[in-house]
């Protein structure tokens, strides 16, 4: 009961925030996707919007709505706000159990940072670290994970994993760490090497830090958050961050391959031209249509306009431009993925197992808005490719993480391909794992 009336409390206080910054949303989802998305005139939000789906995880036999042609299973449930996924190559998979470090008081400090905090634990993302890598493994072939065992532990917020030969990295929150690993082991107990530190600190507002191999595996590449919403901070705690890394894998020098954006999570090699794809999410408080999350091709030297422009050339002029920086001109995304999606997961489907309508372009697992009066993601969606770029509009895949009510039952973030060409999603609300298949 002290529970249901604290969550009431908090979402009243959302209301309240949603009726001070004016009438609701402007313009239909749709037209904030595409290559060219419309682009409203920022309305500066003096007191934030915050209307975010409170939790309320499925119940026993519930789950998400696949698209037609599709179907759906747990397969495996009763994790730990699991956040991002890996399948080995023996076809293992790795779950990164993984919340907000604990260690970040300059985050926390002030009544806008309690409220924030407030509604966010009373939308699922409030837990204590679990700070473990979990091992899944389905050895029947039936679809579910029999096989259960607790892989890595002792991390620090851990979020991206590849595998480069007998290697394992792991990106916690603050470095890129190393493991040695043997194929079919269910356990890792050595200790890691430290490959590269990461920007952290006492802040650290973007925690999240992903990391995938190059090709040819000599290259790693990480992603670094912004430490803000848009530099009201200082730029001084912006240093390494809202970036893409290019690290040496044998020695552990970085450099920064692309600048200017601004959360950048999900990251994949485009199958026809080989580029590196990302999804990044953009900047709050000046609209329910602005600004666009987006996924674009990461072009090595390009920056993308954070803090200070916004979708190519589109000034924000809540930061100052000092006079002592020079900026490149700012690259423009290939494609918006629509306004507060907070767009997370992204993988490129090169099978046929779910059907040749789904061969070749990018799955995006879109967690869900907080700044948003109409409430937009929530979803698992599909971006078809073309001569190496989107074409068209993102179809629906997963859908029905809210309820009729607008709780939500579940909020998609990482999504893989299994070694059986299915599709996995990570649920960090209703702490499952999805498995998406083509319907018998």
């Amino acid at each position: 009961m002290q529970n249901t009336a604290l969550r009431r409390c908090a979402f009243v206080a959302a209301a309240l925030a949603v009726a001070s910054c004016g009438g609701g949303t402007n313009l239909p989802i749709e037209q904030g996707y595409g290559a060219n998305p419309t682009l409203p005139e920022p309305q500066r939000q003096t007191i934030p919007l915050v209307n975010i789906a409170p939790a309320q995880p499925w119940a026993d036999g519930e789950m998400p709505t696949p698209a037609e042609g599709l179907a759906v299973n747990s397969f495996a449930s009763g994790l730990d706000h699991p956040r991002w996924l890996y399948v080995l190559p023996n076809g293992d998979v790795l779950v990164a159990e993984s919340n907000a470090p604990a260690n970040r008081p300059d985050e926390t400090r002030g009544i806008r940072a309690w409220f924030m905090g407030l509604v966010m634990r009373n939308a699922g993302a409030g837990a204590p670290s679990a700070d473990r890598i979990t091992l899944l493994r389905d050895g029947d072939g039936d679809g579910v994970a029999e096989t259960r065992t607790i892989f890595l532990q002792g991390l620090h917020s851990p979020f991206g994993m590849t595998l480069v030969g007998s290697d394992l990295y792991v990106a916690n929150t603050d470095a890129i760490v190393r493991y040695p690993y043997r194929t079919g082991e269910t356990q890792i107990t050595a200790q890691p090497t430290r490959v590269v530190e990461l920007p952290a600190g006492p802040r650290n507002h973007h925690w999240t830090k992903n990391v995938i191999a190059s090709r040819d595996g000599s290259r790693l590449y990480a992603t670094v958050g912004s430490n803000s919403n848009v530099g009201e901070h200082g730029m001084d705690i912006e240093e390494g961050r809202a970036a893409i890394w290019e690290i040496d894998r044998a020695t552990g020098e970085h450099r920064l391959f692309a600048t200017g954006l601004r959360n950048p999570n999900g990251m994949d090699w485009e199958p026809q031209t080989g580029a590196l794809w990302t999804v990044v999410n953009e900047r709050d408080e000046i609209g329910n249509d602005l600004v666009p999350d987006y996924a674009t091709s990461v072009q090595d030297g390009h920056f993308y306009g954070w803090p200070y422009y916004y979708y190519g050339t589109h000034r924000d002029e809540r930061i100052d431009i000092p006079a002592n920086v020079r900026l490149r001109a700012a690259t423009a995304p290939d494609y918006a993925l629509g306004s507060h999606t907070a767009s997370l997961g992204l993988v490129f489907n090169r099978g046929d197992a779910l059907g040749a309508r789904y061969r070749g372009g990018a799955f995006i697992g879109q967690h869900g808005s907080w700044n948003r009066a109409d409430h937009s993601g929530y979803k698992v969606v599909y971006l078809a490719f073309a001569n190496g770029q989107p074409d068209g509009q993102p179809q629906d895949v997963l859908t029905g993480f809210l309820d009729e009510d607008e709780n939500a039952r579940g909020r998609p973030v990482g999504v893989v391909i299994d070694n059986r060409g299915a599709l996995l999603v990570s649920d960090d609300v209703g702490n499952v794992i999805w498995r998406v298949t083509a319907a018998r």
